[in-house]
C-alpha cells in the first residue's frame, strides 16, 4: 500500500503543478462596489 500511496501523491502533485486549482483571478477584488458609492464613502 505504501507504493500505491506514493504513486497517488506523485500523480496529484504533478496535476497540481500542471493545472493549479487556485485561480487568483477568481479572488481578485477590484475595489468598492456600487453599494459603497451610494452610501457616500470615497
Amino acid at each position: 500500500m505504501t507504493i500505491w500511496n506514493n504513486v497517488l501523491h506523485l500523480a496529484s502533485a504533478l496535476r497540481e503543478f500542471i493545472a493549479p486549482t487556485y485561480r487568483p483571478e477568481r479572488h481578485y477584488m477590484r475595489g468598492p462596489g456600487p453599494a459603497c458609492a451610494r452610501r457616500g464613502f470615497p
